[in-house]
């Protein structure tokens, strides 16, 4: 286990914590950026980190009754499918000598740029169909009876997109609730997509792993770190005002996935 390794988890453990954005916009860039770890390997070995990581806040969530497990269960029925078919597929294209890694360095600068855009715009995005509700009742009592198809849908698109990147399961996953629940409160959008991004990252890590792309030593060292570090950067992260750290956190995704995308 290298001290790096210990650095790293804890750099991300308290951006985390700080900031409540998924460990897989900053693990992951960092694993392949500043260390040099194969697009493959890092993704893989993020997800398990993030599934162990976000373990602990489901357990928080359940504990004060703000998971809505039907929702859960319509986007884990096409996340879940969604995931292990997106394996499959990638060990397939790994044994023909496709460049997996290209593919995964795309599809992670796309990811990182479309989070920085949702952090930038979600207050908007919510108050513009707020409104559009508020005009035209309509439009809600569409919503509710297409919703449940879409949110399945929606689903469908986080189980591949986190598959191939590790991205996307937290805060572009909470934006798109937040959307279709506009009248269910945060802290329920919030343990609802944490309930669901556990099952879907173990489910996309264990086929990583089954494809040979987990480093265990890696793992055990961002762990190490992270942990408490998580715990640290939440108890910062409550002294700072978000008018500050979501520009700031924004910016960096943004960086980040232009620099992937070059």
């Amino acid at each position: 286990m290298e001290i790096l390794h210990i650095l790293a988890g804890g750099l991300v453990g308290f951006v985390i914590g700080l900031t409540g954005v998924g460990g897989g916009s900053f693990m992951t860039p960092i694993l392949v950026l500043g260390f040099g770890i194969s697009p493959a390997i890092a993704v893989g070995t993020d997800l398990l980190y993030a599934s162990i990581t976000k373990s602990g806040g489901v357990l928080f969530h359940q504990s004060h009754r703000t998971i809505d497990w039907r929702i859960v269960a319509l986007l884990c029925a096409g996340s879940i499918p969604a995931s292990v078919s997106t394996i499959i597929v990638l060990n397939s294209l790994k044994e023909t000598g496709f460049d997996i890694d290209n593919t995964i360095n795309s599809t992670l600068s796309f990811m990182l740029i479309l989070t920085a855009l949702v952090i930038i715009f979600k207050d908007y995005l919510l108050a513009g169909m707020h409104a559009s509700f508020g005009y035209n009742r309509g439009h809600y009592i569409v919503l509710i009876k297409l919703r449940p198809a879409i949110t399945s849908i929606v689903g469908v698109l986080l189980g591949i997109l986190v598959t191939v990147s590790s991205v996307g399961a937290g805060a572009i996953g909470a934006a798109i609730l937040f959307l279709l629940y506009p009248n269910k409160p945060s802290i329920n959008i919030v343990g609802t997509d944490l309930a669901h991004a556990v099952p879907l990252t173990a489910i996309a890590g264990f086929g990583h792993m089954h494809n040979g792309s987990v480093d265990f030593a890696l793992l055990g060292g961002l762990l190490a770190g992270g942990i408490p570090a998580i715990y640290l950067g939440s108890l910062v992260g409550k002294k700072l005002p978000d008018k500050i750290l979501r520009p700031l956190v924004a910016a960096l995704l943004m960086g980040l996935g232009i620099r992937f995308a070059i």
